[in-house]
């Protein structure tokens, strides 16, 4: 054989070594980044989860915690939302600026989930026509996710009430009304609407425009709130959930069955999420053990250079 095939078969045999690591650095590389994006996932849904907040809900009695305890940590936590049936059940918080609770949640600390956050043009006191409340749409039941589930009849149907709390009080919510707009509608995101004839107006086009709504009477004077979140498909789409305040505090006809704030592991990614650090390396090695295997394994059924020898007999001439 001469030199330059020698030169030859040792260059691809060192090709050959160079793209198996290469492709077990890509593999490794691409294994790490999948647990990373998973683990950052999970720890924005976990952040957004209405048990997180449970604790601090008005008059509740668990391990002694309570809104005012809250609002101590967050001074901008001012109100709590609760819809029944649903696992919308969070504190409502009031900023100078529209910008702070996308990305900030309840407790003031950064988070992708952000908050529930009332428009920064509102009065904390909803005495506006209307208040409009924020939150993000997240799968997994999360923040302003079940808003999304409205868009069926017979859930909106189902899901007439909720409660709010403010100023120490609590206060009903009788929802009448889901549209969908865009979210620079200003006919829509249109607080401190003022004088009777304006506010009628404005209610006879959230009838007008709304994809379903209920057989009840709204007045001018009323307190009316909308609760906005993104419409999932659509970039710009906004799915707004319509209610008033009302002195009258209706029942939860639900219970504690309808609004379960429980993790749910339905999907891989959650299970991946879940799994201890060991269980997730070792997976990893096995993988790569299981890759090298192969790659070994091709190299002895085919090995580089490897030729045919025939056995020599008496008329064979060597050259």
């Amino acid at each position: 054989m001469s030199k330059a095939a020698k030169f030859v078969r040792k260059a691809i045999r060192l090709m050959i070594k160079v793209v198996d690591t290469a492709i077990l650095i890509v593999i490794m590389f691409l294994i790490a980044a999948d647990y990373y994006a998973v683990w950052d996932s999970r720890q924005a849904y976990e952040w957004a989860e209405a048990a997180n907040y449970e604790i601090y809900k008005p008059d509740t009695e668990a391990q002694g915690y309570s809104f005012d305890e809250l609002q101590a940590i967050n001074p901008e936590v001012f109100a709590w939302l609760t819809i029944y049936g649903t696992h919308i059940d969070y504190p409502v918080v009031h900023a100078a600026d529209n910008l702070k609770y996308i990305n900030t949640n309840a407790m003031g600390q950064y988070s992708l989930s952000g908050a529930i956050f009332l428009d920064a043009r509102c009065d904390s006191d909803f005495s506006d026509f209307p208040s409009i409340m924020y939150g993000h749409h997240m799968e997994k039941n999360t923040m302003f996710g079940d808003i999304g589930n409205f868009a069926g009849k017979e859930y909106f149907d189902a899901h007439k009430y909720g409660m709010l709390y403010y100023n120490g009080q609590e206060y009903g919510l009788e929802f009448f009304a889901l549209l969908n707009c865009d979210a620079y509608d200003t006919t829509v995101f249109k607080p401190r609407i003022e004088g009777q004839e304006a506010r009628e107006a404005y209610i006879d086009l959230l009838l007008r425009t709304a994809t379903y709504t209920r057989g009840i009477e709204i007045a001018a004077d009323e307190r009316i709130v909308l609760l906005s979140t993104c419409s999932p498909g659509s970039t710009n789409g906004r799915d707004i959930l319509v209610g008033r305040i009302t002195d009258t505090l209706y029942e939860d006809s639900f219970g504690a069955s309808g609004s379960d704030t429980s993790r749910r592991v339905d999907e891989l990614p959650d299970i991946l999420a879940q799994l201890p650090l060991w269980v997730k390396v070792l997976v990893a090695i096995l993988l790569i053990l299981m890759l090298l295997l192969l790659s070994l394994a091709i190299r002895l059924k085919h090995p580089p250079g490897k030729r045919d020898k025939k056995p020599h007999t008496k008329g064979d001439r060597r050259i």
